[in-house]
């Protein structure tokens, strides 16, 4: 879903139509804003015509911040994430990594790493603890993003499922007592 997902990008300078997968984008006026599915963005990115928005670009400062709202949680309240924060997070981690020869880029990405695996576990411990609680409410799970209410849902359906098999009186036993 991400990948078709509108983005804004600005152009990096003038390029007449070009023809993508069978698609026609543009034409392009450097420093004019266009939106984009994301997959068309990012390959015209690649090829230098566009760049994104920073405020729809993952860097070090907002994970940060998103790490620090979640270490001053309560273990039972979860916090909401930036919108698409797990695709833009990846797409992040992928965009430092392939910059990793460059040693100040390796760092960035070796400190981001860290700080995302921090968040993951961090609100998966959440996930789990309120997975195998009775059902929550839309409020709590408005907080979640798409991606952790389908893991949520999942994991409920698990250990309710395990809890059953376990707590399950078979009848016949029952019915020599």
């Amino acid at each position: 879903m991400f990948e078709n997902k509108p983005v804004i990008v600005i152009a990096n300078r003038d390029e007449a139509k070009i023809e993508l997968a069978g698609l026609e984008v543009g034409p392009f006026e450097e420093g004019r804003e266009y939106e984009l599915r994301f997959w068309i963005a990012q390959e015209l990115g690649r090829a230098g015509l566009v760049r994104f928005r920073e405020d729809d670009v993952m860097n070090v400062v907002k994970l940060h911040k998103v790490h620090w709202r979640e270490r001053v949680q309560p273990s039972t309240r979860v916090s909401p994430l930036p919108s698409e924060f797990y695709p833009r997070l990846k797409r992040y981690l992928e965009h430092l990594k392939s910059r990793s020869h460059n040693l100040e880029k390796r760092r960035e990405y070796e400190k981001s790493l860290k700080i995302a695996q921090d968040i993951i576990n961090s609100r998966i411990k959440k996930l789990v603890s309120l997975s195998s609680s009775p059902p929550v409410t839309t409020n709590i799970l408005k907080n979640l993003s798409n991606e952790e209410q389908a893991f949520y849902h999942r994991l409920h359906q698990i250990v309710a499922e395990w809890k059953r098999s376990i707590l399950q009186v078979n009848d016949e036993n029952d019915r020599r007592d």
